[in-house]
């Protein structure tokens, strides 16, 4: 039997309801043993079209012998016993089931991403999960649950300005913490490199960027690691 973390999500209709009639239907699976379940949390819809409902979210935890993609399939058939429907992404919906965590697995298909790519980011996520798993470990972080949102809870809120070499970044950093009177961290440049750079743009172009990248991260508070991509 494996451990999963499988997080919830309403804005539209009876959403408590809703959300309890979830977890009863997690819980009465015969591959799954539910082993907790969460507070109802109030959230800011995140993404999507603006004028939404709040949300409410929550978490359990199960063991099962399914395996990943087959709780994945579950959980979408409970999706659409509850009234979902395909619709805009992160858009209102009765009903949104995240499979979250997988025990320690690590993977990436067309329809499943694991450990799941946004919840170490989220506190409407990270809020309940903690509840029912604090220690369970984020496998691609190493850090526990419990510590992710501690991370959120403590770490100093930032806005990082990305893009190619050349085109005003620092300028553009400069301009908005004056006019917000936030701190500007200045990075120290490789002027050997820029130098290469604009003399051959074609060329140095991607190399600078990836060299640049690591002082880049440690000027940055201390962040975990996530896989990218998308679900």
């Amino acid at each position: 039997m494996t451990c999963c973390l499988i997080g919830l999500g309403s804005n539209l209709g009876d959403r408590r309801q809703t959300l309890d009639q979830a977890v009863a239907r997690v819980a009465g699976h015969p591959q799954m043993l539910l082993t907790g379940s969460s507070a109802w949390h109030e959230s800011l819809p995140v993404g999507g079209p603006p004028g939404q409902s709040r949300f409410l979210n929550g978490a359990v935890l199960a063991e099962t012998s399914l395996r990943p993609q087959a709780v994945l399939e579950v959980l979408q058939q409970i999706e659409t016993e509850l009234g979902r429907r395909p619709a805009e992404r992160w858009g209102p919906r009765p009903i949104d089931l995240d499979l979250l965590l997988y025990g320690r697995t690590v993977s990436r298909t067309p329809s499943l991403v694991l450990p799941h790519p946004r919840m170490a980011w989220r506190r409407f996520v990270l809020q309940p999960a903690a509840e029912v798993a604090g220690s369970m470990i984020h496998p691609t972080t190493g850090w526990t649950i419990a510590r992710l949102l501690d991370h959120l809870d403590r770490a100093a809120p930032y806005l990082a300005i990305t893009g190619p070499i050349g085109v005003g970044k620092t300028q553009l950093a400069r301009r908005l913490a004056q006019q917000t009177s936030a701190r500007l961290i200045a990075e120290q440049l490789d002027l050997d490199r820029l130098e290469a750079f604009y003399a051959d743009p074609a060329c140095h172009g991607w190399e600078t960027e990836i060299e640049f990248l690591d002082p880049r991260a440690r000027l940055a508070p201390v962040v975990p690691a996530e896989s990218p991509g998308g679900q």
